[in-house]
């Protein structure tokens, strides 16, 4: 269990995953400048206010560490900065302190299915291959195609590249079996390379 600051917002971040971000409230620049000085270190937990109204760290929410690699302060306070995704945590309690931003006791959050290796293996490599079907299909397929670990959490770095609604996105976080995640995967993954070839349209 460690304290972590808590920096909700509409969106979800994968493990590995590369995120830009805008640092412009008072209470998350003096976050950041806190965080810089230290481990670099806070979660994001996905939020949004118009649909749930105010943040209140509650039990049990799943966020993903954010890992500060770079930061550019701007001349009025602001701050861009590019995190990456470390590990999936839950939160366990809400802590109350003189910090202007949310902060709360944090536990790992991991898989509790370890599937066969070969097993796995053999669903990240179809999973990976409706993927590149994907790009195939499209009318101006990429000029580079995307190089992926397929010895590592392929459902993770996969996600990031569908443009889809967020509370799936999280959904696809808090799920703790990556055979489960992969398949999740697949049907968006199958149904775009359908929409694609038979309703001649790019994917979205």
């Amino acid at each position: 269990m460690r304290r972590l600051p808590l920096f909700p917002l509409p969106v979800v971040l994968f493990p590995g995953a590369i995120m830009p971000l805008h640092i412009f409230e008072p209470r998350y620049r003096c976050m950041l400048e806190r965080c810089v000085t230290g481990d670099r270190r806070f979660g994001l937990v996905h939020h949004d206010c118009d649909e749930r109204g105010p943040f209140l760290s509650e039990e049990g929410r799943v966020g993903c560490v954010a890992v500060v690699e770079k930061e550019q302060p701007l001349p009025d306070g602001r701050s861009l900065i590019l995190v990456r995704g470390g590990e999936r945590f839950h939160l366990v309690d809400g802590i109350e302190s003189d910090a202007p931003y949310y902060e709360a006791l944090v536990e790992r959050y991991e898989d509790t299915v370890r599937p066969h290796p070969a097993a796995i293996r053999r669903v990240r490599a179809h999973t990976l291959e409706l993927f590149l079907a994907v790009l195939e299909s499209l009318p101006q397929p990429p000029d580079e195609v995307p190089v992926f670990d397929v010895e590592q959490e392929l459902s993770f770095q996969l996600a990031p590249t569908i443009q889809i609604d967020h509370r799936w996105q999280q959904s696809l976080l808090e799920l703790r079996d990556e055979v489960y995640r992969l398949e999740r995967l697949d049907a968006v993954l199958q149904a775009a390379v359908d929409r694609n070839v038979f309703g001649g349209e790019g994917a979205a």
